[in-house]
């Protein structure tokens, strides 16, 4: 201002377009800086899951698995090549002993679990901020109030484990008790109406045996010969499939594959055997026993039971080598090797778990078994096991009071289609069994039918509140 002597003068520069144009642009050229390699290009690429269309397990849950495989081996492998070997071993056995979805996160839970164990010291899983302060789980998921909150369901009506024992628990399971036409529709052995001693069936299974020196092996379905003493007249391998088969969705419809090797219908067989064999189990209907009423015991209740029996091919068929009892509080009340009748010719050691040695020094025979089951039972007494027809004949044992849990926990196909009973319990208790490479265990598939039932009581309680 001109006449204002209090404010400052300044000089004025006169303002171009070019003069603006230097201020506000830059004519450096930057300087081209080489590239620094940064830890994540030197660092190994994590395996991945090749895509399988149609496979029994996604990948994408595959790789999720493995990842978390890979992360807990870092902890404690020395590189991270072994580390990534390491996880993809073991997501590869996890994979192979699966056969279906479910059974597969079971086994990769565990498999995490036996992870984290071999890590010294591994602390609970935190998250960690900027500043160094450990945030809980809790916090993350479910934001501040999470780790501060927590609630309780009251269920009055729900039913208490002590609710479910003796008596009580004996009045629930008749409920799910298999009626007559049942009985007959499965094949249970039924008595004989006038001869004692002898069973019959009602179900097409029964076969008239018009040549008894001629058999088909029940593994590979090949026609052989055998001697008046049963043995093979002609020596010949059995080449079968030891797997059932599983239907498995592909684009375009579904296709049949062998569990056990991943083989086609009708391709050959992954397993060899020395010999052919039979079954032979409903063919021979003499020798059988009956449970006969008892007076009331004095706890009020007829028992209640699980059994599981193991078979080996002998030169007559399929003959008992181990039965398994256990109470409902799943104790093992009678538990005992057998020692069958005719000549082993395969101790079937892949499902019966049962070799030579177990039976080498054994001198029960089923005459003995059938005596003590007997005494333990009464023909009110519930027996429960999954397909329990089987061990029935194995046992040479007519019993009407049967619980199935195969029947309990029908197939969604319906007869003659049934559920495995590993299936059931990953399905529905979220366990792994039958795991054991060295075959089954009689007691654990026992234990896992009395499981079962309990589960089952507890479930529809829930319902029909």
């Amino acid at each position: 201002p001109s006449n204002d002597s209090e404010a400052p003068t300044l000089p004025l520069k006169p303002c171009t377009l070019a003069g603006m144009a230097s201020k506000t642009t830059s004519t450096i050229v930057p300087k081209r800086v080489a590239h620094v390699p940064s830890l994540q290009s030197t660092t190994l690429q994590r395996p991945v899951i090749p895509t399988e269309f149609g496979a029994k397990v996604p990948t994408n849950i595959r790789q999720r698995y493995l990842n978390l495989f890979i992360d807990e081996c870092l902890k404690f492998c020395s590189s991270s090549q072994e580390a990534f070997d390491k996880a993809l071993a073991e997501e590869k056995v996890a994979y192979e002993r699966s056969t279906s979805r479910n059974i597969y996160l079971n086994v990769a839970v565990n498999t995490l679990k036996k992870l984290r164990s071999l890590v010294p010291n591994s602390p609970p899983i935190t998250h960690k901020t900027s500043n160094k302060k450990v945030v809980s789980h809790e916090a993350v998921l479910g934001g501040k109030l999470a780790a501060k909150t927590s609630f309780t369901l009251n269920r009055s009506g729900s039913l208490r484990s002590e609710d479910l024992t003796g008596a009580a628990l004996y009045r629930r399971l008749k409920e799910y008790l298999m009626s007559e036409e049942q009985l007959k529709e499965n094949g249970y052995p039924m008595p004989h109406p006038d001869k004692a001693g002898r069973a019959v069936l009602f179900t097409a299974d029964e076969k008239k045996v018009t040549d008894s020196s001629c058999r088909i092996c029940c593994r590979c379905g090949t026609e052989y010969m055998v001697s008046a003493s049963g043995s093979c007249i002609r020596k010949e391998e059995c080449v079968h499939h030891w797997g059932r088969l599983r239907k498995q969705r592909v684009p375009g419809g579904w296709e049949t594959h062998y569990s056990c090797c991943s083989g086609a219908v009708g391709s050959p067989g992954c397993q060899v055997a020395k010999q052919h064999v039979h079954d032979g189990r409903k063919e021979s209907l003499d020798g059988f026993v009956k449970t006969f009423e008892k007076l009331p015991t004095t706890d009020g209740y007829p028992g209640i039971y699980a059994l599981d029996c193991e078979m080996c091919y002998t030169k007559q068929g399929l003959e008992l080598t181990r039965v398994t009892v256990i109470n409902s509080e799943l104790k093992v009340v009678y538990d005992t090797f057998v020692k069958p009748d005719s000549k082993v010719v395969d101790y079937n050691t892949r499902f019966s778990g049962v070799t030579e040695e177990d039976l080498e020094n054994t001198s029960i025979t089923l005459r003995d078994v059938q005596a003590v089951l007997l005494n333990m039972f009464s023909a009110d007494t519930i027996l429960i096991g999954h397909s329990l027809e089987s061990d029935l004949f194995a046992l040479k044992l007519i019993h009407g009071t049967v619980v199935d849990t195969a029947i309990v926990f029908p197939h969604r196909l319906g007869l003659p289609y049934k559920r495995a009973l590993r299936t059931l319990m990953a399905d529905y208790l979220k366990r792994i069994i039958q795991d054991n490479v060295e075959g089954h265990d009689s007691s654990e598939d026992a234990r896992a039918c009395m499981e079962l039932m309990v589960w089952k009581i507890r479930e529809d309680a829930k319902v029909k509140r």
